[in-house]
């Protein structure tokens, strides 16, 4: 219905479907949050393969994003579970020295998981 005070009332017909589509956009354009982004990093990933998943890491930040950073110990790494749990910290730290995070964790028996979303 356009304008219902005229006589007769005007009505506009559209595509039902177009129409839901434009709703569902706007509806995920005022999402608060956005999605959960997983980045997964093993015991023994090397300083660069780190740097790139700090590059990405940020550019999913900066676009709304929550990061959960997962490292998950496999045989003999559970035995060095306080050297992965360092390791994972220094890869926070990284991406705190370039934007201001808040840091959730949610350690498991098997992995350590780390929930990082931008702090206002």
């Amino acid at each position: 219905m356009v304008s219902a005070k005229t006589n007769p009332p005007i009505a506009k017909i559209i595509d039902a479907g177009k129409y839901f589509y434009q709703q569902h956009k706007k509806f995920k354009s005022n999402k608060v949050g956005g999605d959960v982004k997983v980045i997964k990093i093993k015991f023994n990933t090397s300083l660069h393969d780190l740097e790139v998943k700090l590059k990405k890491a940020k550019t999913f930040l900066e676009k709304k994003h929550q990061v959960q950073v997962v490292m998950s110990l496999r045989g003999r790494e559970n035995a060095l579970r306080p050297q992965a749990r360092k390791k994972l910290m220094d890869f926070i730290e990284m991406i705190k020295q370039e934007i201001s995070v808040k840091v959730q964790d949610q350690s498991q028996s098997k992995s350590h998981q780390l929930k990082i979303s931008l702090s206002k």
